[in-house]
């Protein structure tokens, strides 16, 4: 019998000692994937707007149908995540329920996103390629999206560990996504554009892209082991979903405070920021790069030390000083539009006021996470339940929104202030040049003088719609949080103090 036992000890401690292992290699490989899947989200969420009007000459009748495209497209993707995630829940194989979509997703979004880079189509054929092509990234993007992040609670029932897998996670999408937004404009415009042309550049960009995303999301799919155990998923009951949502007070409020916050947060890097970069300060894809460093990296600070902030100040107290900073930067990018002349000096004065707006920015979009989760206990405190899933799914969902109206209102500014005009134009010298008409020189030249010739009032227009709509939308967030949102610490800690003395009470 003891020999039993020590041979059962054996074993058990062999088995944890796999186990660690295992997690230890999980930690290196699950995150590794993400890297390309997030500079493909990349490539064609932020870029593929700017690749239209800069290769493509478009009609206001084309153009807008192409926005209405993408909003839809949005809003249908923003919808089809429950959907995705109860098929993957349902799924059955001896891979297990991630990994077959992880596959089929990444490999099907590569061919999509290749084809909406590299075709010749121009007017109201290109249109509907577009709205062929993006509603199919909508369904195929997803696919491997919600397998990935999904995966995350089987790889280990440890909370600490949970957190260490999306911390990694979410650590490397941004060296995947930060890469891609400093590479790509580069590469794609100017005198360093791959091939001479934007059009070619593009083309080449995406087709590598294609490829290494699918083979850093092979160190998922290949190094990661997950917890294959299979229960029963219950149907998705979208009376309940409708429920829970519609009977948290405060969650109602959070989700149109974080709504409004992100729409203004993501104007400047959803197409209005390089735009106006490329019309004041030259068509070149290495300034806007610089902008984006620069604007950037100031959240690299918050990601640090943050949870050692918010334990010094709290949340309205902070979200006060985060929306002076932002103020100032603002004001440092409008002033320095109205009386700079289009310089170096005026160019390093707005990307400053850009980074200390962005820094304020990116400190409530942290606070808004922490917002939303917190009405979890607030929902359970109400009504018994927490139903976390239902209102952590309520993030995504939001995100997906704004994206879409931040298409919506940068394609209409795009349209009411006359941009198409003279994107038209640097359209057709970059596509001549990519069928050998013009050289590179004199696509260079032509571009500087399209350039040279946009009236200033139409990149002053720009510029006011990069500050004071996000600015305006940034108060007003901040106005609304501080009267409607009453999950501050004290009251959040006498919710779940209430909650731990009602289950005492049962136990």
């Amino acid at each position: 019998d003891v020999l039993g036992s020590r041979g059962l000890g054996d074993v058990y401690k062999r088995q944890i000692m796999e186990d660690l292992k295992q997690r230890k290699k999980n930690l290196i490989m699950f995150p590794l994937g993400t890297v390309g899947r997030d500079m493909i989200y990349y490539l064609f969420t932020s870029c593929i707007i700017t690749f239209v009007l800069f290769t493509r000459n478009l009609t206001n009748a084309q153009f807008g149908a192409i926005t209405a495209i993408v909003v839809a497209a949005r809003i249908f993707d923003a919808l089809n995540d429950p959907i995705m995630g109860n098929i993957i829940e349902r799924t059955r194989t001896r891979w297990g329920k991630f990994k077959p979509w992880l596959v089929i997703g990444i490999l099907s979004t590569s061919v999509v996103v290749y084809l909406a880079f590299n075709t010749d189509l121009q007017g109201w054929s290109f249109v509907w390629f577009f709205g062929v092509i993006y509603f199919m990234y909508s369904i195929t993007y997803t696919m491997h999206d919600i397998s990935y992040w999904g995966m995350v609670p089987a790889l280990s029932t440890d909370a600490n560990a949970r957190n260490q897998f999306a911390s990694r996670a979410t650590l490397f999408a941004g060296i995947g996504g930060t890469l891609a937004s400093v590479l790509i404009p580069m590469f794609t415009v100017g005198d360093m554009a791959i091939g001479g042309s934007t059009t070619v550049a593009y083309g080449k960009i995406a087709l590598i892209i294609c490829i290494i995303a699918p083979l850093f999301l092979c160190f998922t799919i290949f190094g990661v082991r997950e917890n294959r155990e299979h229960t029963d998923a219950p149907p998705i009951s979208f009376k309940k979903i409708w429920t829970t949502i519609t009977g948290n007070d405060q969650l109602l409020w959070i989700s149109l405070i974080f709504l409004l916050q992100q729409i203004g947060n993501g104007l400047i890097v959803g197409g209005i920021g390089s735009t106006y970069i490329y019309f004041d300060f030259g068509y070149e894809g290495g300034l806007f790069s610089l902008f984006s460093i620069v604007g950037m990296s100031v959240t690299a600070f918050l990601m640090i030390f943050y949870p050692a902030i918010s334990r010094h100040i709290k949340r309205k107290k902070l979200m006060t000083i985060l929306a002076c900073i932002s103020m100032v930067g603002y004001a440092l990018m409008l002033v320095a539009g109205l009386a700079l002349p289009s310089t170096m000096l005026k160019f390093w004065v707005v990307t400053v006021g850009y980074a200390l707006s962005n820094f304020g920015q990116y400190g409530y979009y942290l606070i808004m996470m922490i917002s939303i989760i917190n009405t979890v206990e607030y929902n359970e405190y109400r009504t018994g339940s927490r139903d976390e899933a239902i209102i952590t799914s309520l993030r995504p969902f939001l995100t997906k929104m704004s994206s879409a109206l931040i298409v919506l209102v940068t394609n209409l500014s795009y349209i009411i202030f006359g941009v198409t005009k003279y994107t038209n134009q640097i359209s057709d010298f970059e596509n001549e040049c990519a069928r050998n008409l013009i050289s590179e020189q004199d696509k260079i030249m032509a571009i500087d003088n399209v350039i040279a010739g946009i009236e200033p009032g139409k990149t002053l227009a720009l510029l006011l719609c990069m500050v004071i709509v996000p600015c305006v939308l940034m108060l007003l967030s901040y106005f609304l949080y501080k009267k409607h949102y009453k999950l501050d610490e004290d009251e959040y800690d006498r919710i779940c103090s209430e909650i731990a003395a009602r289950k005492e009470a049962k136990a």
